[in-house]
């Protein structure tokens, strides 16, 4: 996915080292209650919708924008489904990151789901009960985010 201006930067100075950063998810779902996803030009997986927050930028405003870019789909926040701490992750070019993922509920309110940018390869809508394969964690996000419950929280381990 495209690399934030503000990252490259901080690139510069810290190299490959560990960025703790954080990372937001759109669930986005449209009046049928199918859910959006894209599949992306970097790994050609089916995903959900999402991005790293500009700095200063509000997590449900990070998820309206990023679905636009993407998909050009609007959308308008509508709970935070869940904050989890993803595990280190390792790019191909050595950079290292960790994500506090916010994972936002978003409603469709207008636009026709389409290729909007490079970061996707396809756009679409899929039937919670008919989805393309999808990793785990992005199975478990639109799972929490059928149901009107409480955010989600990992479990803390007891020490």
């Amino acid at each position: 996915m495209a690399t934030p201006d503000f990252i490259r930067n901080l690139r510069e100075s810290v190299g490959h080292q560990l960025l703790w950063l954080p990372g937001v998810a759109a669930v986005v779902f449209d009046d049928e209650g199918r859910v959006l996803l894209n599949r992306r030009s970097d790994t050609g997986r089916w995903s959900l919708i999402g991005g790293i927050p500009e700095p200063g930028e509000q997590p449900a405003a990070c998820a309206v924008r990023e679905v636009y870019e993407e998909t050009a789909v609007r959308c308008v926040a509508e709970r935070v489904v869940l904050v989890q701490a993803l595990e280190p992750i390792t790019y191909p070019n050595g950079d290292i990151c960790q994500y506090m993922d916010i994972t936002v509920r978003c409603r469709a309110v207008g636009g026709e789901a389409e290729v909007n940018d490079d970061e996707s390869l396809e756009v679409a809508w899929f039937a919670v009960d008919s989805l393309p394969e999808l990793n785990e964690f992005g199975k478990f996000r639109i799972k929490q985010a059928l149901f009107d419950e409480p955010t989600w929280f990992e479990p803390m381990s007891s020490e």
